[in-house]
């Protein structure tokens, strides 16, 4: 006789209301976005109206555009500090090596309000020590700004990175390094065609942690963003606050949802790629 599998179909209704959980709000916010209604508490027909107003309006782009620049930037430098710093702490044998991951996994867990304080007491330090010698002799004003957004995403992205990627090498095969080593192939010459080929899905999938992380940070951005430096996150949470421009929010959070299956597909076509290379 055949035996009825419980527990699996226990794992199947759990996975399937997680999934409902998850992906009912982002059906909920795509409905809406079609809904001619300006309020969206009934359904008044369907209507494009809001994506037609959404690419009309400038101050959404404005900070859209904010958001990614700085996103771009905060993705670029934290990757590249971030994969050198797994790369050192893998290959460390220092007696401090736990000394230095501790330091670089504490913004892991450090609440984002603590961070943007502290960062911001920081800058203000800095800025208040410096800022007669930076304008005198090269002419800069210094202020908050994009320049310290982009540090403080840098800093919190970098710990995700390094995370990441030293997952990526603690699972790699040291007798490839030592097999290229004994046919003569020089430390440069192994890291490009051994190691970075091997730890390349880490870095892709830390390069879009941080992204993500960059784009929808909102606590540590209000802390040390300037006057007038708008991002998305903050623009948002502005027009939320003044309920106003709900639909165009709507709108842009189903564009904003497309464009993240998209990237996720093109990554997962690329991670394969590379797997099967390595076969």
């Amino acid at each position: 006789m055949r035996k009825c599998d419980g527990n699996g179909r226990f794992a199947f209704l759990v996975t399937l209301l997680t999934l409902i959980f998850l992906y009912a709000p982002l059906i909920v916010v795509a409905v809406a976005s079609f809904n001619s209604s300006k309020l969206g508490g009934k359904w008044k027909g369907f209507s494009l109206i809001w994506y037609e107003k959404l690419f009309q309006d400038v101050k959404i782009w404005e900070a859209l555009c904010n958001t990614i620049a700085i996103a771009v930037i905060a993705t670029i430098f934290s990757t590249v500090l971030g994969t050198l710093a797994a790369l050192v702490l893998y290959r460390s044998k220092n007696r401090f090596k736990a000394v230095f991951s501790t330091l670089v996994y504490t913004p892991l867990v450090v609440p984002d309000i603590l961070m943007g304080i502290g960062l911001l007491l920081l800058f203000v330090m800095f800025i208040s020590a410096f800022d007669n010698i930076l304008k005198s002799w090269f002419g800069f004003e210094a202020g908050l700004g994009f320049t310290t957004i982009i540090i403080a995403h840098v800093t919190f992205c970098l710990s995700y990175v390094t995370m990441v990627v030293l997952g990526r090498l603690q699972e790699f095969d040291k007798s490839m390094l030592e097999a290229a080593q004994d046919l003569g192939a020089s430390g440069f010459y192994t890291f490009v065609h051994v190691t970075l080929p091997a730890i390349l899905p880490g870095i892709i999938a830390g390069a879009l942690f941080a992204f993500t992380l960059s784009i929808d940070d909102f606590v540590i951005t209000f802390f040390v963003k300037g006057a007038g430096d708008t991002t998305l996150p903050i623009f948002i949470e502005s027009a939320m606050k003044k309920g106003r421009k709900l639909p165009l929010l709507n709108a842009l959070s189903v564009l904003f949802i497309a464009f993240t299956f998209v990237i996720v597909f093109i990554t997962q076509k690329i991670l394969t790629a590379q797997k099967d290379k390595q076969k």
